[in-house]
């Protein structure tokens, strides 16, 4: 069989496209509605967009021509302004510290109002450490790593570990770590 010419190529073509696509038309019918509240969605979304966009422009070209006064009352103070006023705080090890129970992952002592170097060192002094606290390097470990280390222990030494943290450093995350495991230890 021969090649048909270029526009009866065409011409079947089309007639086979406008028969498949009027095959798909129930199909099409049932999601239109759906496309088309897609369309309208883009669209108003689209508008939204160009707007704010103008406002940003206007907005920032207002602010050239008409720079803006300092709108802070005088009575008016702001933890920006207060940390000029307060002392650097010792940053110790150079370790990011946090206190609370956002302490997950610090072994660093809590900052105690009052407390220097003197004072810590005495504290720590005066707490005769229990085996178990050189056994696991307790001193080292954070709250998780604790917590890991937590359900091979004994309630014997979970209780010394806390009398240990409660005379040396207090960390409250700790003593509710410790204190916990030794309730649920000791209910079984």
């Amino acid at each position: 069989m021969g090649t048909a010419p270029y526009g009866v190529r065409l011409l079947v073509g089309a007639a086979a496209t406008a028969i498949e696509e009027t095959r798909k038309l129930p199909q099409a019918i049932l999601t239109y509605p759906m496309t088309v509240a897609s369309q309208v969605a883009h669209i108003v979304m689209k508008v939204q967009q160009d707007l704010a966009d103008l406002v940003i422009k206007g907005d920032e070209t207002l602010e050239q021509l008409f720079p803006p006064k300092d709108e802070q009352p005088e009575w008016a103070t702001f933890d920006e302004d207060l940390e000029d006023e307060l002392p650097p705080r010792p940053s110790g090890d150079g370790e990011r510290r946090t206190e609370g129970r956002f302490a997950l992952f610090t072994s660093g002592e809590p900052d105690q109002p009052g407390d220097g170097p003197a004072e810590k060192e005495a504290r720590l002094a005066k707490a005769d450490p229990p085996d178990i606290v050189h056994e696991l390097d307790y001193e080292s470990l954070t709250l998780a790593q604790l917590r890991a280390r937590l359900p091979s222990l004994r309630v014997a030494d979970l209780e010394a570990l806390l009398a240990y943290e409660g005379a040396t450093r207090a960390r409250a995350p700790f003593q509710t770590l410790l204190a916990n495991r030794i309730t649920r230890a000791t209910a079984k």
